[in-house]
């Protein structure tokens, strides 16, 4: 059985082969405003697949993206009605959003207890105490945020493109903000990190995924990892479940 993976997130959608075994090597993606009937046909023209398991925290995509396949082929949207590999303790899991749940069975099937940290267009903290069994976590801004916000709202400062400041003391306006970026961001995912730990039981591992995750794990020793395919393999492993 070969199974294509969507991961449907608010700027990029990212699709992948897997099955019963293993993530394949193809890849693919298309900003998530582009995704279309039309798209999806030109996209996929040469991909033989049985099934699709959708991890989508965007409603109007999802449903495009649902109805392209259904119902020529077995579908299933991940919730936390999905069968899991993990518990779920939290008092309204209708509420956690399908990537944080595919998150936290990509780490829970490596080990428990952990935090996966996911840089996108939010960063999500997800914790996963040993069971393995969801706990909760934290959102906030993502970097992407930050690098926007200051050139849309003020008047002489530009957008800028992220990268490891050369020193604290910018020499330059943009030298100035990408420090302030990426060190401030820093200090936000440490402190959150901190904040996890003293409520957790345990010793957790710390995981990274998303787009910005290598560029800031480099500046955070608490990261053990960085896994790119972390939501993808979640989503594998839910559709090893949940597939016919």
């Amino acid at each position: 059985m070969s199974w294509l993976l969507i991961d449907n997130s608010n700027t990029r959608t990212k699709f992948a082969l897997g099955d019963a075994t293993r993530l394949s090597t193809w890849r693919a993606w298309l900003p998530t405003a582009e995704i279309s009937d039309a798209s999806l046909n030109t996209l996929l023209a040469e991909i033989k697949i049985d099934g699709v398991l959708l991890c989508s925290v965007v409603p109007e995509k999802a449903r495009i993206i649902r109805e392209h396949f259904e119902p020529r082929l077995p579908f299933h949207a991940m919730s936390a009605r999905s069968r899991l590999n993990i518990g779920i303790d939290y008092p309204q899991p209708e509420q956690i959003g399908a990537d944080r749940l595919a998150n936290a069975v990509g780490v829970g099937a490596a080990g428990a207890p952990a935090i996966v940290i996911d840089f996108g267009t939010a960063v999500t903290f997800d914790v996963v105490e040993e069971g393995p069994t969801y706990c909760g976590g934290v959102i906030a801004p993502g970097l992407g945020a930050m690098q926007d916000y200051l050139g849309k709202k003020t008047a002489l400062l530009p957008r800028i493109d992220l990268e490891e400041p050369a020193a604290a003391i910018g020499k330059s306006t943009i030298a100035a903000m990408q420090s302030g970026a990426v060190y401030g961001y820093r200090g936000l995912v440490k402190e959150i990190i901190a904040r996890l730990r003293a409520e957790m039981t345990g010793s957790p591992w710390i995981v990274a995924t998303g787009g910005d995750a290598a560029l800031i794990a480099r500046g955070v020793p608490e990261i053990d990892a960085v896994d790119p395919d972390l939501t993808l393999e979640g989503i594998r492993l839910t559709a090893m479940l949940n597939m016919p």
